[in-house]
């Protein structure tokens, strides 16, 4: 009889976070700073971006968005912190967090929203079921 090893699935359900941002090996996907991507972007894993996307931006978990970072296209998470600047619209399944530093240019839709003093915000917005 052969014995079988299983291999523990890393678990990224509760990401551990600090100033809003993952740490650790929670950010699975980086999109650096310096770094531009024009078209549809898509990762299955969380999301740290401190670059530019123009197009379509899609993260099946969390997405981080800081200080300098730049979609102009929709985006689409189940949860954002958003530091940075959305020209476009922003659909998030659970719960988005614009922080201080947050320019948002378009409609927003999410279940739940939290907005620090100092984020700014043009565009209609939808919250709840």
């Amino acid at each position: 009889m052969a014995l079988m090893e299983a291999k523990a699935k890393p678990k990224t359900d509760n990401v551990p976070v600090k100033n809003g941002a993952p740490t650790g090996t929670a950010a699975n996907c980086v999109v650096a700073k310096g770094t531009r991507i024009e078209g549809s972007f898509r990762s299955p894993e969380n999301i740290r971006m401190d670059g530019t996307i123009v197009g379509e931006l899609r993260c099946d978990k969390k997405l981080v968005m800081g200080e300098g970072s730049i979609v102009e296209g929709k985006v689409f998470a189940q949860d954002a912190v958003i530091m940075g600047a959305v020209k476009g619209e922003i659909v998030i399944s659970e719960t988005l967090h614009l922080q201080s530093t947050a320019k948002i240019e378009g409609n927003v839709s999410a279940k739940f929203l939290i907005v620090d003093e100092g984020a700014t915000f043009n565009g209609d917005c939808k919250v709840g079921g």
